[in-house]
């Protein structure tokens, strides 16, 4: 089993009031809150990546939510990192006003856990109470506890 999203997310991890209203700024910006993680070997390969993964096409969830992700020898295990705008980032390319933004790189060689977390993000964020918690989580701190509580909701309790 993958781990869960609560426990990769730390909050150094989580900015809660993105300056960027541009995608690529936006993106950038929560990029970089993975600049320092040990599980990055290559920071810039991996944003260059996850860049040319948003051009190919978008990574809009729909309801204000986007996953950009890269699959990518760049990292040694999953990393993530959270973006939130209060006004939105507008996505061009799919024509769509972004308010979370959730930054994903995971290593090549495991596409299984990948895909179990994108389902389990996308189960998450399904709900608008869901998300309306996700969006008004005062603190990082507060964010990673909502989502440990939609997970223990929505999957049931970690065992």
């Amino acid at each position: 089993m993958a781990a869960r999203l609560s426990s990769l997310l730390a909050p150094q991890h989580i900015a809660l009031s993105l300056q960027g209203t541009k995608r690529t700024a936006a993106l950038s910006e929560v990029a970089k809150l993975l600049e320092s993680d040990p599980n990055v070997v290559n920071f810039h390969g991996f944003y260059n990546e996850l860049l040319a993964r948003e051009r190919l096409d978008t990574t809009c969830l729909g309801n204000g939510i986007a996953l950009p992700h890269a699959r990518t020898e760049h990292v040694k295990k999953i990393v993530i990192a959270v973006g939130r705008s209060d006004t939105g980032v507008h996505f061009e390319n799919s024509n769509q006003n972004v308010r979370l933004l959730f930054v994903l790189g995971t290593p090549k060689s495991n596409p299984g856990d990948y895909l179990m977390l994108v389902g389990s993000l996308c189960r998450l964020i399904k709900e608008a109470p869901q998300r309306e918690a996700l969006l008004t989580a005062a603190t990082p701190e507060a964010f990673i506890a909502t989502v440990k509580e939609l997970e223990d909701k929505i999957l049931g309790p970690e065992k």
